[in-house]
């Protein structure tokens, strides 16, 4: 089944280095708002949406490998984006499978996009990494027409 899109895909055991190295640092943070603004601050640094790259890359949408995804910089698909993201949530500490939903949407209303819905005490925050680069900020997510037609960066 590709990627999270009707159910999470398991976490990994083992981790990139690197990507374990961050974890240990998210771990010193006191509140589960904190922990997410760094990951999401981290992410929209590293990663980005593309609609063009989004259908010449369809392969890529059913990567699971966290090396092979972590070890990328650039375009990935929002499917993976939110792997990642789920991995650093759940890894830190700070959060459960339980605070995090997968959501899904339509872009442009006819494109299936999916971002995240995580539980800051009972605040429920939309995160869409990937779509950032279009215009979309924290705690809200791309649907319809809601978004830049090109790269605001």
């Amino acid at each position: 089944m590709p990627l999270d899109f009707f159910l999470k895909t398991s976490l990994p055991d083992r981790l990139p280095s690197e990507m374990d190295n961050l974890i240990q640092e998210i771990k010193k943070l006191q509140t589960k708002e904190e922990c997410l603004q760094k990951i999401y601050n981290f992410l929209i640094s590293k990663y980005r949406g593309s609609r063009i790259k989004t259908v010449t890359r369809i392969p890529e949408l059913f990567k699971k490998d966290v090396n092979f995804l972590w070890y990328r910089e650039g375009f990935l698909h929002c499917t993976n984006i939110n792997y990642i993201l789920r991995i650093f949530l759940i890894k830190s500490g700070f959060f459960s499978e339980k605070d995090i939903y997968l959501k899904w949407t339509f872009i442009w209303y006819c494109a299936p996009h999916q971002y995240l819905r995580v539980n800051i005490e009972d605040n429920w925050i939309n995160i869409d990494v990937w779509a950032y680069i279009y215009g979309i900020e924290y705690n809200n997510y791309a649907s319809g027409f809601n978004q830049y037609l090109v790269p605001k960066k």
